[in-house]
């Protein structure tokens, strides 16, 4: 059997900025509980925790819909310059989506001349970004953080088509991950050798550039995301194996979109800065 962990704990140990886990007993983190539907769905959130307060207070949410007569490009953005090595990692399945963490250093974002160093990845189903109202079948978030503790996201959409590269890699753990049976607040690991990095190494020549929060509790605010323009493909089979892990009231996990109130998406694009 795989290790299992208390996934409430290091989901928020993980992702609060600027509050330290140990500032809360390590029992009242056990005890929060969110999913997708029902009374612990995102409608809930805000509610289910003063530690969530965020997912309902905020005025500048993720994720939101992409509405392209409505973005704004900025010739002074630059390309994202993303440098990735080959790494050990583990394959986990947090309750609430299925995702990578990686041991070491991985490689860096260079975003606006910041560094952000990856974190982990994972995977929501349907996707949570939208552009002019559609949602795609899965969306890869690339989390990454600064050492003044911000973040910053890559974010790639992926339409039906040819299977993903990246998963095809890990098939055979996705589908150990999906013999584990999480009970409560647990997750499930399954390691995960060295990968070949150069699928995760996309090329920037248009991304959409907006100030959010993380997509789950305890959404918090003042994280920068990038959204690759290019929309990348996956199968069927592929989604299906992404799901198969999570409970049931999790296999499609993705908050609905946010109000911008008055933020502005901003539009990096190479090629129409050629024109």
């Amino acid at each position: 059997m795989s290790p299992r962990i208390s996934f409430s704990v290091l989901a928020i140990a993980l992702f609060l900025v600027g509050t330290s886990a140990q500032d809360h007993p390590e029992e009242e983190l056990n005890s929060i509980s969110f999913g997708y539907s029902g009374t612990n769905g995102p409608e809930k959130w805000g509610s289910l925790s003063p530690l969530f307060n965020e997912c309902s207070s905020g005025k500048t949410q993720s994720p939101v819909d992409i509405v392209m007569d409505k973005v704004v490009r900025n010739k002074n953005l630059k390309p994202l310059s993303i440098d990735y090595s080959p790494a050990n990692s583990t394959l986990v399945n947090n309750g609430f989506n299925v995702g990578m963490r990686y041991e070491g250093d991985v490689g860096v974002l260079i975003a606006d001349g910041k560094n952000f160093s990856l974190k982990q990845v994972h995977w929501h189903s349907p996707s949570e970004h939208r552009i002019n109202g559609e949602q795609y079948p899965t969306e890869l978030h690339m989390v990454h953080q600064a050492a003044d503790g911000s973040f910053s996201v890559v974010s790639i959409l992926y339409k039906y088509g040819d299977a993903d590269p990246l998963l095809t890699k890990i098939k055979d753990q996705l589908s150990e991950l999906a013999k584990e049976v999480c009970a409560g607040n647990e997750e499930a690991h399954i390691p995960v050798k060295a990968l070949e990095t150069r699928h995760m190494k996309r090329k920037s020549r248009k991304y959409y550039r907006y100030v959010g929060s993380l997509t789950t509790p305890p959404c918090t605010e003042n994280v920068l995301w990038n959204i690759l323009g290019k929309v990348r493909s996956i199968s069927k089979e592929q989604v299906e194996a992404l799901q198969a892990p999570l409970d049931s009231t999790c296999k499609k996990n993705a908050r609905p979109a946010q109000p911008l109130n008055g933020r502005q998406i901003e539009l990096y694009d190479e090629l129409g800065d050629h024109e």
